[in-house]
């Protein structure tokens, strides 16, 4: 994927005086804006998946337990508003092929969700990736985010958290998710 830096500054510097904010520092927060967006909010396009989780988990033959990593911290841009979403994200899987490490899932995550998808797209990202390339027996993404497009426009919802999951093979049964994740499925929350 090709970055036009100086065009996407010009095109920032040219939005803001559009809105009829001549910034002392114009150029620099053009700057600013277009390093945020290519290097670290959209830096997920320039991850390739597959690699990712060659690289970072090993083959296995036999049968292992499953996994569950909660608490993955996440951020997001919202495809809509171009605004940051940021929440947590719990991923659990029942390794078929290969097993990974854990700095591999959340860096997978983090892979998923710095790209322009919406959060229901993040979920199931995450669980195709541990199913087609980590050939997974079971994938479930659980992902939680506070949106600043609820939060600071329109409805004006400060509290409001949106959830979103997907899931696959072994994992796509309720009661097997309610076997495995537990208390985990339910926030961590006791009835």
């Amino acid at each position: 994927m090709s970055i036009d830096r100086s065009r996407a500054q010009a095109g920032i510097k040219e939005f803001l005086l559009a809105l009829g904010h001549e910034l002392p520092s114009v150029d620099a927060t053009a700057r600013r804006v277009t390093e945020a967006y290519a290097d670290e909010l959209l830096s997920g396009y320039g991850v390739d998946l597959s690699r990712l989780i060659e690289e970072g988990s090993e083959s296995v033959v036999d049968a292992l337990d499953p996994v569950i990593l909660e608490g993955i911290e996440l951020a997001t841009v919202c495809p809509h508003h171009l605004l940051v979403a940021r929440g947590h994200a719990l991923v659990a899987y029942v390794p078929g092929g290969r097993v990974l490490g854990l700095g591999t899932l959340a860096r997978l995550v983090n892979a998923c969700s710095r790209r322009f998808m919406l959060q229901e797209q993040i979920a199931s990202a995450v669980v195709d990736a541990l199913m087609d390339r980590a050939s997974a027996r079971g994938a479930f993404c659980r992902i939680e985010l506070d949106h600043a497009c609820l939060q600071t426009r329109g409805a004006l919802q400060s509290r409001a958290r949106a959830t979103s999951w997907a899931s696959a093979g072994d994992l796509s049964d309720p009661s097997q998710l309610e076997t495995i994740l537990g208390r985990a499925l339910r926030g961590g929350q006791t009835e």
